[in-house]
């Protein structure tokens, strides 16, 4: 494995990652976390790169009944550890802004009941 990393690392060229690829990477690691119902549908992910360092603020909408500190704290390390082992940046802010709380309407708890 480490004579394969030599020869990749002996090829010359350059690697460019989009800023739209690392607005994916946040957004689908996002809502994968246990607790977060969806990104907020306005403003949701902004991504920018500044001195090849990562910055990220995330919308998004949680589910009831949780800590919505340690949500907060979960979706900023499950970010920047994705962000990190895909991309290999790293990240320096990742601003969590939880817009809302998801409570089921009278019709829906009726029906999960």
């Amino acid at each position: 494995m480490e004579m394969e990393e030599q020869n990749q690392a002996a090829i010359a060229g350059m690697v460019t990652v989009e800023p739209q690829v690392l607005q994916t990477i946040a957004r689908l690691t996002t809502v994968s976390v246990p607790g977060v119902t969806q990104i907020s549908p306005r403003e949701a992910v902004d991504v920018q790169v500044k001195d090849e360092r990562v910055y990220v603020d995330l919308h998004i909408i949680a589910e009831p009944g949780i800590s919505l500190l340690q949500l907060g704290r979960k979706v900023q390390y499950e970010v920047s550890r994705s962000i990190h082992k895909m991309i290999g940046m790293d990240v320096e802010t990742v601003n969590v802004y939880i817009e809302d709380v998801a409570f089921l309407n009278a019709e829906q708890q009726s029906e999960t009941v």
